[in-house]
């Protein structure tokens, strides 16, 4: 199979001039996609993860005194983790006394979701 090119010699574009077109255009607009970045972000973390997905899957409110057992983490590493989760907008907390009981807020992730489906 012999293929024949026609090669042409480069030649400098002007300063600015893009060299090629785009292909294709974000759909996200930038203030979706720093919503959407703060999201992953804060889901970026493992035991972060783990926590949206224990609280996703508990009916109702969790005390902090339950979750500290289920990680190898420090209770201050955990809130900060929870800090971190309440930031992005995926939990809250309600304090009840001494204790503070999380929950995720219902379709915190949705436009996550949606976006990657």
């Amino acid at each position: 199979m012999n293929v024949d090119l026609q090669l042409e010699p480069k030649t400098k574009r002007a300063a600015g001039a893009p060299c090629c077109e785009p292909v294709v255009y974000p759909d996200v607009d930038r203030e979706q996609a720093v919503r959407l970045a703060d999201v992953a972000k804060a889901l970026g973390d493992p035991i972060r993860l783990q926590l949206v997905d224990v609280l996703r899957k508990h009916a109702g409110k969790v005390c902090v005194c339950e979750l500290v057992p289920l990680f190898d983490v420090s209770q201050s590493t955990l809130s900060h983790h929870l800090k971190k989760l309440r930031d992005a907008g995926i939990v809250d907390s309600e304090r009840q006394g001494l204790w503070a009981y999380y929950y995720v807020l219902p379709g915190a992730i949705d436009e996550l979701a949606g976006w990657l489906s």
